[in-house]
């Protein structure tokens, strides 16, 4: 068989991409990692199709410079928005967290019934609907966009009487609407105990980062381009802002310290 040392990029708006590259981590501990954070740009949730593809573009470009073998967009908005021209641009291999959270919900559902929550662009692309639409034409999806969720995340609130109060009042419409959940944002499972005590025990929670690594896996096998057993694993973490910040939070979605990360700056000032 085949095989690639090069790394793999990750990138996100933020740092909610960080679930992805653990999930990665977790599955594929000799795959060397870089990660990229645009910081200086975040949030992608709450802006046009154009300009998040444009920064995604962007990433793309300065995560080839560093010779990765694949692109892995681990955020919902570039995944919707970006993603699918993305990978007509580009003879590397570049998958989002969509299709695969997608894939795992209707595998899982016993109903058909399916919610998504995700910030208000994921669910205003329609990206989950037209995804499991190809998958399964009889599953009905219910969306709810959960635009406070990130900031309690990043706040570290996420056990906190606001986080209840907050997620009980995005999630009364799908209680009892649904029996699988997608959480269709990168930080909501770091909300995962929360979200499964209040949806209660018949709802399968479907966590896009886990199926995005066990895509990923499949993707890098059917392209010989793992890397060999045994291979020791680094991981770059940059970010376009505010690095400091990035490595104090990263705890909260890695439980350990990344150690260096690297401004790059220029990236986010390229066309932003």
């Amino acid at each position: 068989m085949q095989s690639d040392r090069r790394p793999i990029g990750v990138f996100d708006s933020g740092l909610g991409g960080l679930t992805v590259l653990r999930a990665v981590r977790e599955r594929m501990p000799d795959e060397s990692l870089i990660y990229f954070g645009d910081t200086a740009r975040v949030p992608y949730g709450s802006k046009s199709a154009e300009t998040v593809t444009r920064f995604s573009r962007e990433i793309v470009e300065f995560l080839l410079g560093h010779e990765v073998k694949a692109v892995v967009a681990a955020c919902n908005s570039a995944s919707a928005l970006a993603v699918p021209l993305l990978k007509a641009e580009y003879t590397v291999p570049i998958m989002g967290v969509i299709g695969p959270g997608a894939r795992l919900a209707v595998e899982r559902t016993r109903s058909g019934r399916i919610g998504v929550i995700g910030t208000r662009a994921t669910i205003a692309s329609g990206a989950y609907e037209r995804a499991m639409a190809v998958l399964d034409p009889a599953a009905t999806v219910v969306t709810q966009p959960c635009p406070l969720f990130v900031s309690l995340v990043e706040e570290g609130w996420t056990d906190r009487p606001a986080a209840r109060l907050i997620a009980e009042e995005y999630l009364a419409p799908l209680r009892g609407r649904v029996d699988t959940l997608v959480l269709g944002c990168t930080h909501y499972p770091l909300l995962k105990p929360l979200i499964a005590e209040l949806m209660g025990p018949d709802v399968v929670l479907i966590d896009s980062a886990e199926s995005c690594a066990a895509e990923l896996g499949v993707l890098l096998n059917a392209h010989g381009l793992r890397a060999p057993e045994r291979t020791a694993a680094t991981e770059r973490f940059y970010v376009s802002d505010a690095p400091e910040l990035f490595s104090r939070l990263s705890t909260r979605f890695l439980g350990r310290d990344v150690g260096d990360v690297r401004h790059v700056p220029e990236v986010a000032e390229l066309k932003g």
